[in-house]
């Protein structure tokens, strides 16, 4: 339950001895029944009466004392409810099986008495009361019986007419889908005479011992999947759930260090002997090596009996990266990231517990695996944003896998050729030791890097064209050559916005304060941040004229600008819109890699961790994407993104080109992408960040009010403000004012930016407000409370 505070339970009898902190028990909630974490067991008598405790899901416990208290520093530093800490960094949901049942409570009975219920009548109501009214029932099947009765249940619930009791109960591992279940062959034979399908179904298991994965048996035997589940609980066969399939990569020859890879494994090999804490910056350039030095750091952690975690920043990156490290570790990596499903999640987790794998790799939520005798964290592209959860507990991965590692004495190694400015500025004061790896491996050149003025492009040929005759011409060079390209464009869709050409009106979204993004491939227009579609309009919405116009860019008409340019070509699209699963990403990229295609276009899911060999060209077709958001960090992004994709080319026997296209040649962060120019941004956005006081030079918080009225939004952001203020000296609040999105999701958002000298005052300050919202009875999603936030829209 995502709640900021403990509850006391008393354990009966039978609890006592098997309940230690960091198990998870059942207990009465109100009307309803919740999962809880125990976070302590004592036999102080309490002041008050307390109800006794259901169950207990866990013979050992979930999280042990190091992971609580983790979750207890992320909740005092992110100001997140503990509940809502301690429930994400537990990847068990399919353990267990929620629902409702449903009772009609004493008014509801009188008055289903005093109504006339007809036994034919047609009324929804009267059907569901009546069915109330002889037994309670569950959701499930209220919902088999009539649909669409979710409103009505809300309306006799608002009346007092029915009582509602959560439930709780194991999920039966056995009603897994068939292709997610491996069947093999006891050897007992069932009691009883046995249906045919289970006759057949252990005929051929005794004909073909091993286990098999039972969606592949279901073709071959009629009720196979029914016969395998009666067969199980009869202890004839045993199911398990399918392991989680990884892609492994090519097995590369293992190749000499050179001397800065030398070195800086030299340096984390002694860290990792000295068994204390201590954080690395592995600065390297794009194609430096950074993975071997990983590799070998992993190697000295496990030979020095110690575990290793590896941290990835992206969904998609995961199976490329995992494959790498199950080719060198072989059954000793294990896998943790959202893309899987819950039960895929929870396998990994409870074999890491185990003990079965000391090499686990994983994206953001992977840093609370529970790692046995943790030696060694890596954080690769720790400048990535992803890292940074944008929901409570808005907590950054990097920061907690840091405090940790500090925790455990393990050693902490931050990667990335476009280190963040906090990380930086941290090793440039000695909190940090600094590696550097500033040369590609086997002596390659890094990319040559040409800007391209799109302004005098424009006055040169008089055209608006996505691609500069030199991009083009590039394409044309490397198609004939059999070499590859990757084109980037970090916006998705077709067009940006649609507008009329007669009043000017843009479509946009009836959720949000922002235009609809038109998708050609779908045939409609969409919002990014919520959701909603609606069809293409043939006029326009306010004076009905039908000059109606799609402007803007998106990477779907990058793609078909380049089929219209290069018919011949081979063009595969990397993108949100393109990749709906988990293994769609992978697939393109594969078939990219074995040169199935000679362009892939995307936005930034292209610009990192990618190793191939036969790209010799990158193309950024507009280098300005977000480089004037209404954010601090637009330059530093729009660096990083830059650097990154050049990055991409040249990285086998070819020498690797970069056009870079903008409207802006002369702003700082183009210039130094070009430039490959790491220590010159540094440098110049630290000036930038000092004057104007910004991390490093200060710690911040966004605060963000959120109401469906915007009346109230205003007005409660207007109470708060005043409530918090002044503020003390070393601090400053700026707003409240608009959010640069004023209106997300069907909410008005209002938003104040507080700059401290000291993190402590900084937390007195948000406490204060979060005693406010609480004391004005505020909904749990009016105040939102962002520490370090990494972007304030």
């Amino acid at each position: 339950m995502p709640l900021d505070r403990a509850f006391t339970y008393s354990l009966p009898l039978t609890l006592q001895p098997r309940v230690k902190p960091g198990a998870r028990l059942l207990v009465p909630f109100g009307i309803r029944k919740l999962t809880g974490v125990v976070l302590h067991v004592h036999d102080e008598a309490p002041e008050i009466p307390v109800k006794d405790a259901l169950r207990l899901f866990d013979p050992e416990p979930v999280l042990d004392a190091e992971l609580i208290a983790l979750g207890k520093w992320i909740s005092g530093y992110y100001c997140a409810p503990l509940g809502e800490v301690l429930r994400s960094m537990l990847p068990l949901a399919s353990d267990i099986r929620t629902g409702k049942i449903y009772t009609l409570t004493d008014i509801g009975r009188d008055a289903s008495r005093q109504m006339s219920i007809d036994p034919q009548a047609e009324d929804t109501t009267n059907q569901l009361i009546q069915m109330l009214a002889a037994r309670s029932l569950s959701a499930a099947h209220i919902k088999k019986k009539i649909p669409l009765a979710d409103r009505i249940l809300k309306s006799l619930e608002r009346r007092g007419w029915i009582a509602v009791e959560a439930v709780q109960h194991d999920r039966d591992p056995l009603r897994a889908p068939a292709a997610k279940l491996r069947i093999a062959l006891i050897g007992a034979e069932p009691q009883g005479k046995a249906p045919k399908a289970e006759r057949e179904l252990l005929a051929y298991l005794a004909l073909h011992p091993g286990t098999h994965n039972l969606g592949e048996i279901e073709p071959l035997i009629r009720n196979a999947s029914q016969a395998a589940r009666s067969l199980a609980r009869k202890r004839a066969v045993t199911l398990t759930p399918e392991p989680v399939a990884i892609r492994s990569a090519p097995i590369r020859a293992p190749h000499e260090l050179n001397g800065s890879q030398r070195n800086a494994f030299d340096l984390i090999g002694a860290g990792i002997a000295t068994g204390k804490f201590c954080t690395f910056l592995l600065y390297g350039v794009t194609g430096s090596g950074k993975t071997e030095v990983y590799l070998n750091a992993i190697d000295a952690a496990l030979a020095a009996g110690r575990s290793a975690l590896m941290l990835v920043p992206e969904i998609a990156l995961t199976p490329a990266v995992a494959g790498q490290f199950y080719a060198r570790f072989g059954d000793r990596v294990a896998i943790l990231h959202s893309a899987f499903s819950d039960s895929e999640r929870a396998d990994q987790w409870r074999r890491i517990r185990a003990g079965g794998a000391r090499v686990v790799v994983g994206t953001r939520s992977g840093v609370f695996a529970p790692v046995r005798n943790l030696g060694l964290i890596v954080v690769d592209e720790e400048h990535d944003a992803s890292y940074k959860q944008e929901e409570t507990p808005r907590y950054h991965g990097r920061d907690v896998a840091i405090v940790r590692a500090q925790a455990a004495n393990a050693c902490v190694v931050l990667g990335s050729a476009t280190p963040s400015l906090e990380s930086r500025f941290n090793a440039q004061q000695g909190k940090y030791t600094l590696l550097e790896l500033p040369d590609r491996i086997a002596e390659r050149p890094l990319p040559t890097v040409q800007v391209i003025d799109l302004r005098q492009e424009f006055l040169e040929t008089r055209k608006h064209a996505i691609f500069s005759r030199a991009l083009i011409e590039a394409i044309r060079e490397r198609l004939a050559n059999n070499e590859q390209a990757m084109i980037l464009l970090n916006r998705r869709g077709f067009a940006t916005f649609v507008a009329c050409r007669a009043c000017g009106e843009r479509v946009e979204c009836v959720n949000c304060s922002v235009t609809l993004t038109y998708h050609r491939r779908d045939r409609r227009l969409l919002c990014h941040y919520c959701g909603y579609a609606e069809k293409i309009p043939s006029v326009c919405p306010k004076c009905q004229s039908e000059h109606v116009h799609f402007l803007g860019s998106g990477s779907e008409r990058v793609e078909d600008e380049l089929h219209g340019e290069f018919p011949e070509a081979r063009i595969a699209r990397l993108d949100r819109d393109t990749v709906a699963g988990k293994r769609q990403f992978e697939d393109i990229l594969q078939n990219f890699r074995e040169r199935n295609f000679d362009i892939l276009v995307g936005t930034q899911m292209i610009a990192k961790g990618h190793d191939i060999p036969n790209v010799t060209l990158v193309g950024v077709v507009s280098a300005d994407v977000g480089i004037g958001m209404p954010d601090f960090r637009a330059a530093e992004r729009t660096f990083q993104i830059l650097t990154q994709v050049a990055g991409r080319a040249g990285r086998g026997d070819l020498p690797g080109m970069v056009y870079m296209q903008t409207i802006n040649p002369d702003h700082y962060a183009i210039r130094f992408a070009a430039q490959q120019d790491y220590n010159g941004f540094f440098e110049k956005e630290l000036q930038f960040r000092r004057f104007m006081k910004y991390p490093p030079f200060a710690a911040m918080a966004n605060i963000l009010i959120r109401a469906a009225k915007q009346e109230d939004a205003l007005r409660m952001s207007t109470e708060l403000g005043r409530h918090i203020t002044p503020a003390p000296e070393n601090m400053r609040i700026m707003g409240p004012a608009e959010a640069p999105v004023q209106r997300l999701k069907a909410e008005f958002r209002y938003q104040m930016l507080i700059k401290s000298g000291s993190r402590k005052d900084l937390n007195l300050l948000l406490r204060k407000a979060q005693d406010f919202a609480r004391a004005q009875k505020w909904s749990a999603t009016a105040l939102v409370i962002d520490v370090d936030p990494l972007t304030l829209l």
